[in-house]
């Protein structure tokens, strides 16, 4: 039974251990993006002081839109918990567009602007740097990625079958990586330790991965968990509508403030037209939110769709991509995330190193002719 694993292993890993390598340390570079963002951008994201209160919603989004070219709106304001950082503002264009600006002196600070390294990294993990057709072909960067990934968790199965340790001495050894006994020895020794360290969290981070390559496999996913997935189930949301009064914005902002400050905290509250969201700082889906709607001309609130009381449809998206970033058990999992995607992006890498020298020695020790 090892010895079809062993092919099994082998044969899927020659041909797309470099992309798995590829899609891996990716993944690694986007897991701290926010952080190094915030850390080189400070000046965007965080007011320089926190003085008095802050300026009503409505002047925030007056200053806002005196910059915007025409044809451009706001559509959304979020405000954080913490104090010392800037409001956000979204736009209707380009998609996903926001600045942000000072709550306290109603400086607009900036236009948000994924750096470039950051989007090749994404555009590298999802697509191989490939893009959608407009005429509708097959997006071969998605479709390598897809496949890569299915494939990946073949390889990683079959090597718990090939390398898991039948006494627990030798699994005590097999989690060693010794470098002082040679190179081979060394390798060897990352390949197998560093594939059961990092075991768990590669397998989360490929199945849930592979709802945004396969519809199908989205379909299936979401069926063993007891929900129908929807049409358009994937990274993004929908486009907001453009607002056109924000009257009673702040009056909605402070009503929810209050209530959430009163019960159990918020981590962000986010207005939008006839609409409103707050986030939470806890453990578990980073996604959930509590949802309401409101009358946008005089703020009454009038539906609350709080994230407690929600079936499993309306969370699962929220905790595939959690799982899949890692971020669902705060900052601990996602370091432990980006250890086990570096440690992933190695194994194919190393698995080459064997494989070339088990070849080389072979062929040393076959009879010359």
């Amino acid at each position: 039974m090892k010895k079809a694993f062993r092919k099994i292993h082998l044969w899927l890993s020659v041909p797309f251990g470099l992309i798995i390598t590829v899609i891996c340390f990716s993944g690694a570079a986007l897991v701290f993006e926010d952080e190094v963002m915030e850390l080189c951008r400070r000046d965007l994201y965080y007011v320089e002081k926190v003085s008095g209160a802050p300026l009503p919603v409505e002047y925030l989004i007056e200053k806002v839109s005196e910059t915007l070219p025409d044809g451009v709106a706001v559509t959304g304001i979020s405000i954080s918990s913490d104090t010392e950082r800037a409001c956000r503002v979204s736009l209707s264009k380009p998609r996903r567009a926001s600045v942000y600006v000072d709550q306290y002196t109603g400086e607009v600070k900036g236009r948000y602007e994924r750096a470039p390294f950051f989007l090749t990294m994404f555009h590298l993990h999802r697509w191989l740097l490939d893009s959608m057709k407009p005429d509708g072909g097959i997006f071969w960067g998605k479709m390598v990625v897809g496949v890569s990934t299915l494939m990946f968790v073949f390889v990683l199965v079959s090597g718990i079958v090939i390398w898991w340790p039948r006494t627990k001495k030798a699994l005590k050894n097999s989690l060693k990586i010794v470098a002082d006994k040679g190179r081979f020895r060394f390798w060897h020794d990352l390949h197998v330790a560093g594939g059961m360290y990092a075991l768990v969290l590669l397998l989360a981070m490929a199945l849930t991965g592979l709802t945004w390559s396969f519809p199908w496999y989205r379909a299936g996913f979401y069926k063993v968990f007891g929900v129908e997935a929807k049409q358009g189930t994937g990274h993004h949301d929908a486009p907001q509508a453009v607002a056109t009064s924000y009257a009673c914005w702040q009056q909605v902002y402070e009503e929810l403030k209050e209530l959430k400050e009163r019960n159990d905290g918020y981590k962000q509250i986010t207005v939008s037209n006839g609409s409103a969201t707050v986030s939470f700082e806890r453990f578990g889906n980073q996604r959930a939110s509590d949802r309401y709607t409101f009358n946008p001309s005089n703020g009454e609130i009038t539906g609350t769709a709080l994230y407690k009381d929600a079936d499993a449809s309306g969370k699962i998206r929220g905790w595939i991509y959690s799982v899949h970033v890692g971020s669902w058990g705060g900052m601990f999992t996602r370091v432990l995330t980006f250890i086990a995607a570096l440690l992933g992006g190695t194994l194919p890498l190393t698995g080459y190193y064997l494989w070339i020298r088990r070849i080389g020695r072979k062929a040393k020790a076959a009879p010359n002719r």
